[in-house]
């Protein structure tokens, strides 16, 4: 019956993730916003099993490929560049946080005192990047927003929960001033230290593996093997995995050789897209659970401390960006850097902190030693992150397009000249070859014309995307398409025949979907998404 229950859960999650992708694209809402919303609506649906996630289940199974994920992929000129932000948002503004919600929390609800208080102020403190970065980099926002607010959201899960641990610490024994500088000491110096340590290890491993298989399965291993041995020593098992994931993201493809990239590329895209999917939608199912169980306090008591505590969250945030210019200062070369951050992309920093998943995991994590009002507490936090996600994701874009910063073409063009840039470069050394007779005319004229097809193919999308160009002829297009269809259904006469095989078919099919003006059109919008 268990088991019955389980794929219930399951095959309401794969339901909602098709409907909030459909229903994404025709709104313009992120997905996030409507994962939660359709979680929560599947919920309260009559015969639906009670859905109950242990936070160890988030904590040590969705966070550590999230975690390892972002920081393999981030860019490492550009964090180094905004290190200043990213570094004052990530431990000054998750503390400031932390203790403005604690203290929040404490004058409304006196009774629950510090310790639990700061607990749930850690809960909430870190952000999560997920729904602010998704609609950023759809609309075409400056990058430098998107590598702001990813850097940040790796470092403040593990801020928050070094925070959240040492509070948690003190509701059973006494807590000092000296204990609580050493043990944040030991988790935050021995969570980079681990993390470092793992990196080297897999670059040492990496060139044993050789089947691709086997590399997309230790690629799976790394975030865990980074995580739960660090978080048994009693080290920052979020710092030890982001660690990790950055010294090996800033070294080449981690474990990942030329011959399997595509693959391990793809895999690793659809696994994350599951993850961050499937954890909206328990957020949006749990809460039916969570408003069970308000403990001893009244929904009008509860109704008001939420409001107060995301405003808290709002305000506190809103004006650490906007006035945070004399701390930032301080650092080196801070100014610098604030000079290049103006009040509009402040702003829209300031407005992109919603909380997810991660708080609510983090929350029911507190024990029992929190007394009579955990669940309250637990209940408190799945609301914050509700009003903040459906609150402010949905104003990004019309704040993005007001403000006048929306790049849509900058990255796509960017893509493409890259790749005909490397194309050049491919026909110069082939001409190279050539001349040096290390490969026969006959071969070097089909790659040539293979690659002057391409480069052409990329000019053409790229005088395209040019406003400034005179636009192509019309109808280009269209002949471009007719003269693709041709050529796939001669190649499907001849597979039909018998004259190829199954792998020419598909190399080949490959081949047109490059050249096809619709299926290039298609990726270039998807891209904007």
């Amino acid at each position: 019956m268990g088991e019955e229950r389980i794929f219930v859960v399951f095959l309401v999650i794969a339901l909602v993730v098709l409907v909030a992708r459909a229903l994404s694209a025709r709104l313009g809402v992120p997905d996030a916003i409507l994962l939660v919303v359709l979680g929560v609506g599947a919920g309260f649906v009559p015969g639906l099993p009670r859905v109950t996630v242990p936070p160890e289940v988030v904590l040590m199974g969705f966070l550590p490929p999230l975690v390892y994920h972002a920081a393999f992929f981030t860019a490492p000129r550009e964090a180094r560049a905004d290190a200043v932000p990213i570094f004052t948002l990530a431990f000054g503004l998750t503390t400031v946080t932390t203790l403005a919600v604690a203290g929040t929390t404490y004058a409304l609800l006196p009774g629950v005192g510090w310790a639990a208080a700061v607990a749930f102020g850690a809960a909430v403190a870190p952000t999560d990047a997920v729904s602010a970065t998704s609609v950023l980099q759809r609309l075409g926002a400056p990058p430098r927003l998107v590598t702001i607010l990813e850097g940040e959201s790796l470092i403040n899960d593990g801020v928050a929960l070094t925070i959240f641990g040492l509070a948690v610490e003190s509701l059973s024994t006494p807590f000092t001033i000296g204990h609580g500088a050493a043990r944040l000491l030991q988790v935050v110096v021995g969570g980079v230290a681990y993390g470092l340590l793992v990196g080297w290890a897999v670059r040492k491993v990496r060139r044993r593996i050789r089947d691709p298989s086997s590399q997309i399965i230790a690629l799976l291993m790394i975030p865990y093997l980074a995580y739960i041995p660090a978080e048994n020593l009693g080290v920052s098992g979020v710092l030890a995995t982001v660690t990790a994931g950055f010294y090996l993201g800033t070294r080449g493809e981690g474990i990942l050789q030329p011959a399997s990239r595509l693959a391990g590329s793809m895999f690793w895209r659809i696994l994350i897209f599951l993850l961050e999917s499937t954890l909206f939608v328990l957020l949006g199912l749990e809460i039916r659970a969570l408003l069970q169980d308000p403990g001893d306090h009244s929904w009008t008591e509860i109704a008001v401390v939420t409001l107060a505590v995301s405003a808290v969250l709002v305000l506190v945030r809103l004006l650490w960006e906007l006035f945070n210019g004399p701390l930032a200062a301080l650092l080196p070369g801070g100014r610098r850097v604030q000079r290049g951050l103006d009040w509009r992309r402040r702003l829209v920093i300031g407005l992109s902190g919603m909380r997810g998943a991660i708080s609510l995991a983090i929350a029911l994590s507190l024990p029992l030693a929190a007394g009579r009002d955990r669940g309250m507490l637990i209940v408190l936090a799945a609301l914050v992150v509700m009003v903040t996600l459906v609150g402010q994701a949905p104003l990004l874009p019309f704040l993005l397009r007001g403000l006048g910063l929306i790049e849509s073409d900058r990255r796509i063009m960017e893509v493409m000249a890259a790749r005909k840039a490397g194309l050049q470069a491919a026909l110069a050394r082939l001409d190279e070859l050539a001349d040096d007779d290390e490969v026969d005319e006959a071969t070097a004229d089909t790659y040539r014309q293979m690659l002057e097809l391409r480069i052409e193919g990329l000019q053409n999308r790229l005088d395209e995307e040019d406003t400034s160009r005179p636009s192509p002829p019309p109808g280009r297009a269209r002949v471009k398409s007719e003269l693709v269809k041709a050529q796939r259904a001669k190649l499907d006469g001849l597979y039909r025949r018998g004259k190829i095989g199954a792998d020419t078919l598909r190399q080949v099919g490959l081949e047109l979907d490059f050249q096809d003006p619709g299926v290039t059109g298609s990726a270039r919008d998807a891209q904007r998404e």
